[in-house]
């Protein structure tokens, strides 16, 4: 190709781009039809372009017009991706939060769902112990029962594990944890149905779990345990459900939208809600692994610690991310 017909054809592309370059380097906020994405396409575009007036042989002062755009654009482009970590920090600090009371209707039926699941359960077999053998096998009730025996060293699901095996433990709460919220989360595209059901299957066999366990009389170890990291770890699964939920909605109910277009719109800010789901289950594995299951405390010490950090959630979701007004 020769070089003019080359200038001629992205010439207007360069002007463009140039353009662009001026406004970020100035400081001024981007047009509203131009995203970050494309911008990313842009700088690559003209990187081939460099590639190939050098492989062609075109004049210096084409090369070193393009060199110049290609500079400026991996300057801009690499200083606005070293805002990634101030993003991810404004999100934790005040996205999240924010985004859980725009979307507390959802969350307000999944925690329904779940919470009142979980209290009849727990109140039913309470009341009639061998109801929780509807639940859950033989077995698996002795094994739940060894777990929190109060002569256990440890409690949780390796009683007998040394404090060299947290860092396994801590592994496995991840996983599972994460497991069940995804479960969760994704089954809601089955028009709400799969979200519907995990959170009632869950909340029934914690409640059945719960109530057989204080029948029995392991009030202190059970309660001691969960009380710490079930702040962050069941408000996480009521916020994967309403986020299943969300999705789930917009396919039963697109107004006048498309399924297909409700349902992205619906992804983009549930997906923003399972990003901070995952940061409570990580905090909630490190608490079950490291502090829930030690016994080197008192259950009324882990009591506090518990209602502090139910305490430390409910502010942080009620307050976090508010706007100060001036005052006048």
């Amino acid at each position: 190709m020769k070089q003019a017909f080359f200038e001629q054809r992205h010439q207007t592309s360069w002007k463009r781009f140039a353009k662009r370059l001026e406004q970020l380097e100035s400081g001024k906020r981007q047009e509203s039809t131009e995203k970050p994405e494309d911008f990313a396409a842009d700088y690559r575009r003209v990187c081939q372009q460099l590639a190939l007036a050098q492989e062609r042989g075109y004049s210096s002062h084409l090369i070193d017009q393009l060199q110049q755009l290609a500079m400026r654009g991996h300057q801009q482009f690499y200083r606005h991706r070293s805002h990634l970590g101030a993003r991810i920090l404004g999100f934790l600090v005040a996205g999240f939060p924010r985004l859980v009371r725009e979307e507390w209707r959802c969350i307000a039926v999944a925690s329904l769902l779940f919470y009142g699941s979980l209290l009849l359960m727990g109140l039913l077999v309470y009341h009639f112990p061998d109801l929780v053998y509807s639940m859950m096998a033989p077995d698996r009730v002795a094994e739940m029962e060894s777990m929190y025996d109060p002569a256990s060293s440890r409690l949780g699901t390796l009683s007998d594990r040394d404090a060299g095996d947290d860092w396994q433990m801590f592994g496995h709460y991840i996983m599972n944890n994460i497991g069940i919220a995804f479960q969760t989360f994704a089954s809601g595209l089955l028009f709400c149905v799969g979200s519907l059901f995990f959170l009632l299957f869950n909340g029934l066999v914690i409640g059945a779990v719960a109530g057989h366990l204080t029948q029995v009389g392991y009030i202190e170890t059970f309660w001691s345990f969960v009380i710490g990291h079930g702040a962050f770890e069941l408000t996480a699964i009521t916020f994967a459900g309403g986020a299943g939920l969300k999705l789930g909605w917009a396919l039963l109910s697109p107004g006048r939208l498309s399924r297909l277009e409700a349902l992205r719109q619906a992804a983009s800010r549930a997906v923003q809600l399972i990003a901070g789901v995952i940061l409570m289950l990580l905090i909630a594995a490190f608490i079950e692994g490291y502090w829930s299951s030690i016994t080197h405390f008192s259950a009324q010490v882990k009591y506090i610690v518990g209602a502090c950090l139910w305490l430390l959630v409910a502010c942080y979701f009620l307050f976090a991310g508010r706007k100060r007004h001036a005052p006048d």
